[in-house]
């Protein structure tokens, strides 16, 4: 059973990963990594928040 989505409160801290399943690569390639990246930045500077790594 999948889990319940999360509550999206203002002000509020999230804990955000990226990985594949059982290891598995999430980007096809060099392009499609940057292409995640690219919308991550947009989301980010929208949003308002700054990423932490």
């Amino acid at each position: 059973m999948p889990r319940q989505a999360r509550l999206d409160v203002s002000g509020a801290l999230h804990h955000i990963m990226v990985r594949g399943i059982n290891k598995a690569k999430i980007f096809e390639d060099d392009v499609d990594k940057s292409r995640f990246l690219d919308r991550l930045g947009e989301n980010v500077t929208e949003g308002k928040c700054s990423v932490c790594t």
